[in-house]
């Protein structure tokens, strides 16, 4: 077990002042046998009411609602958490499970319903065929396969940081050949789905040390990842930016079924066009 602080500032500054619209915040880890949230709390500046509640996929979700004018609004999250993931995770995946193609239990498909289903158009069945690539043989086995995947995601792909806004399609990925991780976490999910497999996408922190993990610098990082619905074993995590499996390092705030779901601060302003000047984040995960 380790005892992690998460320090997340996001600032933003304006030519001038302007009137802020409510914000929707995704800053406080998810709670999990994995992970235990020791205290957590958000600041914002200039002051603002913020209320907590919980979302259709149980994460929380703060709103802030301002009383003042500013050219400067800066929101701080800190947490302090207790991570103890394993470092070689064994996953009791039930018979029915094991070898690929299984078929889901009626109760597990109907609550899976959409993360189940493919976001993102394919009429061709490229991302289709393309996963299929990596099934070996018919049957086989289901932790290898989906292994092989999220291995062939980050050989295929070639990571690039992106600061901007917006996700990439997963078949634009494919074409383009780079992406950044939450392209990669949009690949494996959609491409798991194409083949059957219930998925969801994570969006949390990175914890990384020492550098060397792909997908952050500096102690800590925004991060994404996906989650596939295994019987037995549940929701294993795959991180296909490190070729990884299983929770070590992670650290998830939201999980959602469209990445599009959890931006981690939205929100508006209300002023001239010309008066937002520029956005800044810092994330540190440290020990």
């Amino acid at each position: 077990m380790i005892d992690l602080t998460i320090r997340h500032t996001t600032t933003y500054r304006f030519h001038r002042p302007v009137r802020f619209g409510p914000h929707r915040l995704m800053l406080r880890p998810r709670e999990s046998r994995e992970l235990r949230v020791v205290s957590s709390h958000v600041t914002v500046t200039p002051p603002a009411t913020v209320t907590w509640a919980h979302d259709v996929f149980g994460n929380a979700v703060a709103t802030a609602n301002f009383h003042a004018d500013g050219n400067r609004l800066v929101i701080e999250s800190q947490a302090q958490i207790q991570l103890d993931a394993a470092a070689w995770p064994v996953f009791d995946i039930a018979a029915s499970a094991a070898s690929f193609p299984f078929r889901y239990s009626d109760a597990d498909w109907t609550d899976l319903g959409a993360l189940a289903a493919q976001q993102y158009q394919d009429e061709a069945g490229r991302l289709r065929a393309w996963a299929q690539g990596y099934v070996r043989s018919v049957p086989t086995d289901t932790l290898s396969l989906l292994k092989d995947l999220s291995t062939g995601v980050s050989q295929t792909i070639s990571y690039q940081s992106r600061d901007e806004d917006g996700t990439q399609g997963p078949l634009e990925t494919l074409d383009r050949g780079w992406g950044s991780c939450r392209d990669f976490a949009v690949l494996f999910a959609e491409a798991t789905r194409s083949l059957g497999f219930g998925a969801r996408i994570v969006s949390g922190y990175l914890y990384n040390p020492n550098d060397m993990l792909t997908g952050s610098a500096g102690g800590g990082s925004t991060h994404a990842w996906a989650e596939v619905f295994v019987p037995g074993a549940g929701w294993i995590a795959f991180d296909p930016t490190n070729r990884s499996v299983g929770g070590l390092n992670l650290i998830p705030v939201a999980v959602v079924r469209d990445i599009r779901q959890a931006i981690p601060v939205a929100g508006s302003f209300v002023g001239d066009s010309w008066a937002f000047q520029d956005m800044t984040v810092d994330v540190r995960v440290t020990s």
